[in-house]
C-alpha cells in the first residue's frame, strides 16, 4: 500500500509520497513513487503512483521512453503536450493500456489482480497549474477550489487535517506542514505506509521544481513536527471537558 497527497493552492503545489511497497508482512521494500519531469521555465510535471508496482513501473517507463521518442508512442510525449489536460489524457491512456495488458497476463494465472492510480500535477508556461487523479481505467478527476487536494492509496487517516485546514488560499509553508502532518497521521495508523518520504514544492508560474527533498526515518525536523503535533493533540484533548 502507499499514501500520496497533492495540494493545489493559489501559491503553488505541494506533493508528498511515501516509499513503502508491501507484498506481505515478510516482504516489505522501498520504491520511489514520485517522479518528476521538467523543462525549467517551460513546463514541469510530477507523477505520484499507488497500486500494483508492475503496472506503475511499466507505465512510468513507457512514458519516459515516449519523451525520448514521441513518435514511438501513440499518445506522444507528455513533454510536448499542449496543456496539462492533454498530459492527463496521455497518462490516463497509457495507464489504462498497461493495466489491461497486465490483467490479461495475470488472469491466466488467477493468482493476483493488477490495479493502480496516479496523481498528476504541473504547469505549462502560459497555462494553469493543475492537479489530476487518474484511475486505473484511464479516466480522471481534477482538484478544484472547493476540493484543493487529492489523495491516492491509504488516504483515510490523513484526510481529517486536510479537511480542517486546507483551502486554496493556504500559504505554501502551511500547506507543506499540513501535508507532512497528514502523512504522519497515516504512518502512525497504517504499517503499510512507511519512510522515507519524497516531497516536491512548485510555485505558481515558476514552471520548475522549486523544492525537492527526501525525508529519511531519522530526519530531525520531521520527528520534531510529529512530536509537536502529538503533544498539541494531547493538550487539546485534556482541555475539553
Amino acid at each position: 500500500m502507499t499514501y500520496c497527497v497533492g495540494l493545489l493552492l493559489k501559491a503553488g503545489l505541494v506533493l508528498l509520497s511515501d516509499t513503502r511497497t508491501n507484498a506481505g508482512v515478510d516482504n516489505i521494500s522501498t520504491y520511489r513513487k514520485l517522479f518528476t519531469f521538467e523543462n525549467p521555465g517551460e513546463r514541469v510535471i510530477v507523477i505520484m503512483t499507488a497500486g500494483s508496482l508492475s503496472v506503475t513501473q511499466t507505465t512510468i517507463a513507457r512514458l519516459t521512453e515516449a519523451i525520448d521518442d514521441p513518435e514511438a508512442s501513440p499518445g506522444g510525449s507528455i513533454m510536448q503536450a499542449d496543456s496539462m489536460l492533454d498530459v492527463a489524457s496521455i497518462i490516463g491512456d497509457m495507464l489504462s493500456h498497461v493495466t489491461a495488458e497486465t490483467k490479461a497476463r495475470m488472469d491466466r494465472s488467477m493468482t493476483q489482480s493488477a490495479s493502480a492510480s496516479m496523481l498528476v500535477a504541473g504547469q505549462r508556461a502560459g497555462g494553469q497549474m493543475r492537479l489530476f487523479l487518474i484511475y486505473p481505467e484511464g479516466n480522471f478527476i481534477e482538484a478544484t477550489e472547493d476540493t484543493p487536494y487529492l489523495q491516492i492509496g491509504e488516504h483515510k487517516y490523513g484526510k481529517p487535517i486536510l479537511d480542517r485546514v486546507i483551502s486554496v488560499d493556504t500559504p505554501l509553508d502551511d500547506a507543506r506542514k499540513a501535508a507532512l502532518l497528514s502523512m504522519d497521521s497515516t504512518l502512525r495508523s497504517n504499517l503499510s505506509v512507511g519512510m522515507p518520504l519524497d516531497m516536491v514544492v512548485i510555485h505558481t508560474d515558476s514552471c520548475r521544481i522549486d523544492e525537492q527533498r527526501r525525508i529519511e526515518a531519522n530526519d530531525e525536523d520531521f520527528a520534531a513536527l510529529s512530536a509537536a503535533w502529538s503533544q498539541a493533540l494531547r493538550d487539546a484533548f485534556s482541555r475539553i471537558s
